[in-house]
């Protein structure tokens, strides 16, 4: 935990821009910041960042790698350059570690020392034992303890190292062996559980193959993912993993993509759909046409993006850190004191006043309190990401636990979104089939869902769609364009009321049959009125309800008309309901909710729930996993259209905001107790350490219950 705070860059680094290195060996925030500090000074390099939460660390700058790492090896750790895929990287196994080997020895020195003080060996035979031991043990910490006083930082590293040296300095051997082989064993520890955290979101990655069968003609071959290019056609045998984004071109199976939806139904797909890298194909042969390289297939995208979030500093976090960096200097400056003061003033015996200042220099040490919030923070991110819910980072996390009320969208949220035309009632005289194909022609060039729908079905029929020209959409309203030399415009009421437009009596039946009216007009005549019915999702009412057990009110916010929203307000359990709103609209609706009742979480997935997902305290974005726009945009991405992952993050978030708080309080009363009975001469080093990396190690592992 170093104590003076970084200096704040001007810009934050653009993770997309810089290099990425997989920093092993740190087991605390402090340990992040040395690294940082270390790499920042060196030449071309504009800035750097550590990720402590994902042992990331990235660099803005042309220095070479080699430079890098070893600046972050002089600091007592080790990085290697993060290549290809994002999550790939060369990893070094915690058993490998220079820590691991050097703790090791250091602890069979110290057994080799216990056991000959037990024997009744003498002095000199026990005390080179327990010397040797600090200095296997030691050297590491050692060193990354000078690493932190060069750059004018108090951490841990630096107040254990004292407090060994403390204890050789007054002839306590045994103990300051104790002291560092203990708090080596400790962060070994730690960092074998933050593995487990880390490697949730790698093993993400990993999940797409690293080869494909790339088809050329009538030949195929095996290359390396990285080298096939969009455009290129693979294969995917039964029983294969997908390798890349594409579109089957050819056959027809059953994919697993649980592993980024979340779902664990697979889904039928054929020629035409989309397919993602890591689903699994159960029993059909597919041929896929690449529609994104591997740095961009949407697994790897939500792998960084995960990892761009468990990086990210909750508020609890920076709270944390403002109170270690006050604690500890207070804390070291008290253990001076307590060996300084008492001797001259009192008589006291120095060496015991200097064994009590080193208990109370161990208990300065606020790792447990530093680490209690990151920690439960990337496992709550990581754990919900193997669930298909993409969280964008700690401040989110905690946004979400406050949420008090939840804004739904009807159209592709609340129903399945895909709509199916049931109604063509024409007005002028002409056929329905005309109607419904100049009613194409308008929409064709629309990318609303009902548009979309009304000209599948104008081809369905085989009826031929008239070119239009001047097409205009009319976000909220509808659309517009020249058809055939005359000006048409289609949309729902609104827009017929705003061109002066007669309401017919067709609305009305297609309205009270619980269907969305889309008119087809020309100048102030309506043409035609065409009704489309969207079904409920089958788990909605379920989702409805477990929401409303969850928050004060559910809300669902729609463009439609009243008599469809009603009707499906009622097949969902949505109690209340807002209907014929404009985007503008929804914005307005969602900020006057968050007056009311605090924060506000908007469910989404449409361009027109745009201006309402930004204006929100938490914008929701449903099916991302097809959608670049959602998975950047939205605070959170739910990979599938199921909605019942939405209570399923609200009740995470809550309880990782409870584990952060629980830690925080632990940490705390643990410190406070230590802090008072070390000067009384009631702690003993032993037992300080023990009890400060038991407490880190405690708060950990109950961060590692979100991974669940």
């Amino acid at each position: 935990m170093a104590i003076p705070p970084a200096p704040e860059a001007p810009t934050a680094i653009d993770p997309e821009e810089a290099r990425r290195f997989r920093v092993d060996g740190m087991d605390c925030a402090g340990c992040a910041q040395t690294v940082e500090r270390v790499v920042s000074v060196l030449d071309q390099v504009e800035r750097a960042e550590v990720r402590f939460g994902t042992a990331t660390l990235l660099v803005d700058g042309a220095a070479p790698d080699a430079a890098v790492e070893a600046a972050v090896r002089q600091a007592g750790y080790s990085a290697a350059p993060v290549r290809g895929r994002a999550g790939a990287t060369e990893r070094t196994t915690w058993r490998s570690s220079p820590r691991f080997l050097s703790t090791t020895v250091a602890m069979v020195l110290l057994v080799a020392g216990v056991g000959a003080s037990l024997a009744g060996a003498p002095r000199m035979v026990a005390e080179p034992l327990y010397l040797l031991a600090i200095a296997v043990g030691g050297w590491p910490i050692a060193r990354a303890a000078v690493t932190a006083l060069r750059r004018r930082s108090l951490d841990m590293n630096v107040l254990m190292s004292l407090a060994a040296v403390g204890a050789v300095g007054i002839g306590d051997f045994a103990e300051g062996a104790w002291v560092l082989v203990l708090f080596a064993v400790g962060t070994t520890l730690e960092q074998l559980a933050l593995e487990r955290t880390r490697r949730s979101v790698a093993a993400l990655a990993e999940l797409a193959p690293d080869r494909a069968r790339l088809v050329e003609g009538q030949d195929e071959r095996l290359v390396a993912v990285d080298d096939v290019a969009v455009g290129a056609r693979i294969l995917v045998r039964p029983g294969e993993r997908v390798p890349l984004d594409g579109e089957i071109e050819a056959g027809a199976s059953s994919l697993d993509e649980s592993a980024l939806t979340g779902e664990s139904v697979p889904v039928d797909k054929g020629a035409g759909a989309q397919v993602f890298a890591g689903a699994v194909n159960a029993f059909g042969a597919l041929t896929v046409r690449v529609t994104a390289v591997a740095s961009d297939s949407t697994l790897a995208r939500v792998t960084r993006l995960v990892e761009d979030a468990q990086g990210s500093r909750a508020p609890s976090e920076r709270f944390v850190d403002r109170f270690a960096r006050i604690y500890t200097p207070l804390v070291f400056g008290a253990a001076l004191l307590v060996a300084v003061v008492p001797p001259l003033l009192f008589g006291g015996d120095p060496g015991d006043w200097i064994y009590r200042a080193l208990a109370l220099l161990i208990v300065a040490c606020p790792c447990a309190l530093v680490i209690s919030v990151p920690v439960a923070a990337v496992s709550a991110i990581g754990g919900a990401a193997r669930r298909g819910v993409l969280i964008k980072g700690g401040q989110v996390l905690e946004d979400l636990a406050g949420v008090r009320a939840v804004a739904v969208d009807k159209t592709g949220t609340l129903t399945s979104g895909t709509p199916e035309l049931t109604t063509v009632r024409a007005l002028d005289g002409a056929g329905s089939d005309q109607a419904l194909a100049l009613a194409a022609a308008v929409e064709r060039g629309s990318e609303h869902p009902l548009a979309a729908t009304i000209v599948a079905a104008a081809r369905e029929r085989g009826l031929t769609i008239p070119a239009a020209d001047a097409f205009a959409a009319l976000p909220g309203l509808g659309a517009e364009a020249v058809v055939q030399a005359r000006a048409l415009w289609a949309g729902g009421p609104r827009l017929a009321a705003e061109r002066g437009a007669v309401v017919p009596e067709a609305l009305a039946e297609v309205e009270a049959a619980g269907q969305t009216p889309v008119l087809l007009g020309e100048g102030r005549q309506v043409l035609a009125v065409l009704g489309l019915a969207d079904a409920p999702r089958p788990e909605a009412r379920d989702a409805v309800s477990a929401l409303r057990r969850l928050v004060d009110r559910v809300v669902m916010l729609t463009g439609d008309a009243p008599r469809v929203a009603r009707a499906v307000a009622g097949a969902t359990g949505v109690a209340e309901w807002r209907a014929g709103l404009l985007p503008e609209d929804k914005l307005g609706a969602v900020r006057e909710l968050e007056r009311a009742t605090g924060g506000v979480a908007m469910v989404g997935d449409g361009v027109n729930d745009a201006p309402a997902l930004a204006g929100a305290r938490v914008g929701v974005a449903m099916g991302a996993a097809g959608s670049d726009v959602a998975l950047e945009s939205a605070d959170i991405a739910l990979m599938s259209d199921d909605l019942e992952r939405l209570p399923e993050a609200l009740v995470r978030a809550r309880r990782a905001v409870r584990v952060m708080r629980h830690n925080v309080a632990l940490s705390l009363a643990v410190k406070a107790v230590f802090v008072v009975l070390a000067p009384l001469g009631l702690v003993t080093l032993v037992a300080a350490i023990v009890a400060d990396m038991g407490i880190s190690l405690l708060v950990t592992l109950n961060a590692l219950r979100l991974l669940r």
